[in-house]
């Protein structure tokens, strides 16, 4: 999917060649510190950001071509703050001449447990989870073959979070999405990744599935991140 990309910045390159592969039905978790170059993978994949080297495709299309869904940090700052959730959720799909099948609104919106009359308020009035949850039936109502999830729960108390985690991961197994989700959670990588991806000042610094990278990350660098996550209770590693 991403294949040796380069993206420069200013005094540095903000990825340098990066190198992801992902399918269908699959989560990818991109961890890293402030800085690493996380959001720029996201704008590089979305078509926002245009690489200085190599290739960013799905299935032989350019990402951008096959529309991939983003579901951001701040949930109540993804809908315009004077429409319902309702509107904010339908219009891209009314746009683009998406029929949606019959019911895909109310199943979406029972296997999220968001009540259907919640999207008829708008953002200020409902609580950050719902409106996190919106933010998900969204990306999810015109299922696209590729979600984005950039710190989907970092905006969520602990109980909402893990609530959301369980979700998003019980929809993936029902709908197929390729899930990539970037996050500083190394817990919530190696509960919910199939693989874990490490950037590191713009570089991947290790790839490795999830179970494997918890028990034993080769570098350094990757040995002090998952201690820091078990020193601070949010990865737990059988002995």
């Amino acid at each position: 999917m991403v294949s040796n990309v380069r993206v420069k910045g200013r005094n540095r390159d903000r990825l340098r060649d990066v190198s992801l592969a992902l399918s269908a039905g699959r989560t990818l978790a991109v961890v890293g510190e402030s800085g690493a170059g996380k959001s720029t993978l996201i704008a590089a994949i979305l078509g926002l950001l245009k690489p200085s080297e190599g290739t960013i495709s799905w299935n032989g299309a350019p990402t951008r071509a096959v529309r991939p869904a983003l579901v951001i940090q701040e949930p109540r700052a993804a809908f315009n703050p004077v429409l319902s959730l309702r509107r904010s959720i339908m219009e891209p799909v009314v746009a683009q001449g998406i029929v949606l099948t019959e019911g895909r609104l109310q199943r979406l919106c029972a296997g999220l447990e968001l009540p259907e009359e919640v999207l008829d308020r708008r953002p200020g009035e409902v609580s950050i989870g719902q409106a996190q949850r919106a933010g998900i039936l969204r990306a999810l109502i015109a299922a696209p073959p590729l979600i984005l999830f950039d710190e989907p729960l970092s905006a969520l108390d602990a109980v909402t979070q893990k609530h959301t985690a369980r979700l998003i991961f019980d929809l993936q197994k029902e709908e197929g999405f390729a899930a990539l989700i970037v996050t500083h959670d190394l817990g919530y990588a190696v509960a919910y990744g199939d693989q874990i991806a490490v950037l590191k000042a713009g570089r991947i610094e290790e790839i490795a599935d999830a179970d494997v990278f918890a028990i034993n990350p080769r570098s350094d660098y990757c040995c002090s991140l998952r201690d820091a996550a078990i020193a601070l209770g949010s990865l737990e590693v059988a002995a």
